[in-house]
């Protein structure tokens, strides 16, 4: 039994050894600035900060990708939140959303940032400028929420024309 743990042990460690020869892809896509919610929207200096710490590392294409993820397998997992984080709302290309989408968009980040599940609790583990207090909670929704509101009339507006 000692043999085939020892044997099992470093098998282990020797594919891990080898795994790492298979590292994800850090290059972000090119930023095109006109399409980003920043650049369009220009929200103030204290909404922004909360956007770059606790957004967009994730649902844009600025990714900052640390020192852990090259290491395999923990690296893939993380590639796959990007992945999966910036094909349900990428903020690098927030004007190619028709304005129904980016609504829709709006209404989930409120949604998501009022009931903490953004930003996940896995990321501020490790990102502490992430974690959101009551008070910029209330500011990021209440900045999402003007932005509806805007585009809520909108969208109105277009209904009534067609």
């Amino acid at each position: 039994m000692k043999k085939y743990l020892k044997w099992a042990g470093l098998s282990l460690i020797a594919l891990m050894v080898v795994m790492q020869f298979f590292q994800i892809s850090k290059t972000n896509p090119a930023l095109i600035a006109e399409q980003d919610f920043i650049n369009i929207h220009k929200p103030s200096a204290e909404v922004t900060k909360i956007l770059k710490a606790a957004c967009y590392d994730c649902h844009s294409h600025e990714t900052a990708y640390p020192w852990y993820t090259y290491f395999v397998p923990l690296s893939y997992w993380i590639k796959n939140h990007i992945v999966e984080g910036r094909e349900e709302l990428n903020f690098s290309t927030w004007s190619t959303y028709a304005a129904k989408k980016a609504d829709h968009k709006l209404e989930e980040c409120v949604e998501k940032v009022s009931e903490k599940k953004m930003p996940l609790s896995s990321y501020t583990i490790t990102h502490s400028d992430a974690k959101l207090n009551a008070e910029q909670i209330k500011l990021l929704s209440d900045y999402f929420n003007s932005l509806r509101d805007g585009s809520s009339e909108k969208n109105k507006e277009d209904e009534d024309n067609d």
